[in-house]
């Protein structure tokens, strides 16, 4: 039963999970959002790209495919990558407390 939804879980996996992922680690791991949004959106792109090569190994798909579905990762990673900097907690400034 489950090795065969594994196979159904993969577009999944690619398109919403890893990407997430990717930016939420992108945030953690840079100072600044700015490169943090550019490490993101770079990392994302390869894996898709490199994630389409590997699931079809016969070459039906290309490069036009991978920009064809290129949007939702992007969009996702970025999203990643805000929620991640508007919750760290070390990244608010220390006058608000005060009131300042």
């Amino acid at each position: 039963m489950i090795a065969a939804l594994v196979p159904a879980m993969k577009p999944l996996l690619i398109l919403v999970v890893l990407p997430l992922a990717i930016g939420y680690f992108a945030e953690h791991f840079t100072r600044h959002t700015r490169a943090a949004a550019v490490a993101a959106t770079l990392a994302a792109s390869a894996m898709v790209f490199a994630a389409l090569m590997l699931q079809d190994p016969s070459g039906t798909w290309n490069w036009l495919a991978t920009l064809l579905v290129l949007p939702l990762p992007i969009a996702l990673t970025l999203a990643a990558v805000q929620l991640a900097h508007g919750r760290a907690g070390s990244r608010k400034h220390p006058m608000r407390k005060l009131g300042i």
